[in-house]
């Protein structure tokens, strides 16, 4: 199949019109793990001293341009959010909807029936995947999970669901053409977008105060002002100083390599910092999920995200809570072995769930995690990850 021709110039007329032609979805979604394929030198982590109190945010429409702006850039201040609805740690717990399975489509579907809430109805629904490159599930997002997952929305009642990508590792578009995501997007009615054309507008600077970014970030518009924002992630380890890449790093393929309008490599800093793990952290304090879906049918215990040792883990997750599904996501990946930084110390202790919990995305520890299943087997598999995480 050709790869379907890019447009960057599009207009933003045009693009508000094709966007509303294919199913009124407010936008598009950007993966991935935001990783090069370069190693990327890992500093010793900060101690406790460097860590900076929890950020507000300054939200600005663009950053300023080479040339001085007409008119003086509108600004928005809003204090961190608390990133999960309370529908689910309304008496303080997080809940997770726990399905052992090697079928992804009904293991999609099972979970967010035992998770029992509908976020999306009546909503425009930005769903964002794991296309960080053309690498087979777990590497990217299997194709199974994305149509389950936007069947599921619709029969929920979502108006429409925009589902959106920018590559770490490769073209953006060719990677999303490789993977079929366009030729799904005909088959079962999705609008698909490239964060890589989006132009200056589409972007919303994030500004944190005592963060460890150093000018803020470009986080992609669409996904932040639809009316819902799902996200699906794998389940994996991250050999280029993530140490493990689930639903908080997901989040990275939300905020641009760079601006149209700025010179600076936003995951050149990334991935150059001692802080990278607190700053990935850091990224998901700009939105809210309304629903998280884990494909562990497939994981990787060491390497990632591309590729890496593989192993059958044979599980679907679904929440509301990044700390929760993560800390789940790292129990997994040590009861399989896990042969990276990820498979030891305490699991409330990785920089990126600390960093998360500090900045109140979540639950606070172990013991708040609450796993729902609906078959003896899921039950004794989940106790044993559960007996994990409270260990770890």
């Amino acid at each position: 199949m050709p790869i379907p021709p890019s447009n960057p110039k599009i207009s933003r007329r045009e693009f508000l019109r094709r966007v509303t032609a294919l199913g009124g979805a407010a936008a598009l979604v950007s993966v991935i793990d935001g990783c090069t394929k370069v190693e990327i030198d890992q500093t010793a982590s900060a101690t406790p001293t460097d860590i900076p109190k929890s950020p507000t945010m300054i939200r600005k429409s663009s950053p300023a341009a080479t040339t001085v702006p007409e008119k003086p850039l509108p600004t928005e201040t809003s204090s961190m959010p608390t990133a999960t609805p309370a529908e689910t740690i309304s008496d303080g717990k997080a809940r997770i909807a726990f399905v052992k399975t090697n079928n992804r489509s009904e293991g999609v579907r099972q979970a967010i029936d035992l998770l029992g809430i509908n976020p999306v109805s009546g909503k425009n629904v930005f769903l964002k995947p794991n296309f960080n490159s053309s690498d087979p599930t777990p590497g990217s997002t299997h194709l199974d999970v994305l149509g389950s997952l936007v069947a599921a929305l619709k029969d929920m009642g979502a108006q429409g669901i925009t589902v959106g990508d920018r590559s770490g590792m490769g073209n953006t578009r060719r990677v999303l053409d490789q993977l079929g995501v366009f030729k799904l997007a005909d088959e079962i009615g999705f609008a698909p977008m490239v964060f890589d054309e989006l132009l200056a507008e589409d972007w919303v600077m994030i500004e944190p105060t005592n963060s460890y970014w150093e000018q803020g970030f470009p986080f992609a518009r669409p996904a932040l002002e639809a009316g819902a924002l799902v996200q699906t992630c794998c389940l994996k380890t991250h050999r280029y100083g993530g140490h493990f890449t689930l639903s908080l790093k997901n989040s990275v393929g939300l905020v641009a390599k760079r601006h149209p309008q700025l010179a600076h490599d936003f995951m050149q800093e990334l991935h150059a910092s001692p802080h990278q793990r607190r700053m990935i952290a850091e990224i998901n304090s700009a939105y809210k999920p309304a629903l998280i879906v884990m494909d562990g049918v497939e994981a990787f215990i060491s390497g990632g995200p591309d590729v890496g040792e593989r192993v059958f883990s044979e599980v679907i997750l679904a929440g509301t809570d990044r700390i929760a599904i993560d800390a789940a996501g790292i129990a997994l990946l040590r009861y399989f072995g896990c042969k990276t930084e990820a498979g030891s110390g305490k699991i409330f202790e990785q920089e990126q769930i600390a960093r998360a919990v500090e900045l109140g995305l979540g639950v606070s520890s172990p013991e708040k995690i609450e796993f729902l299943t609906a078959d003896a087997d899921s039950a004794a598999y989940a106790e044993k990850i559960k007996d994990l995480l409270l260990v770890g």
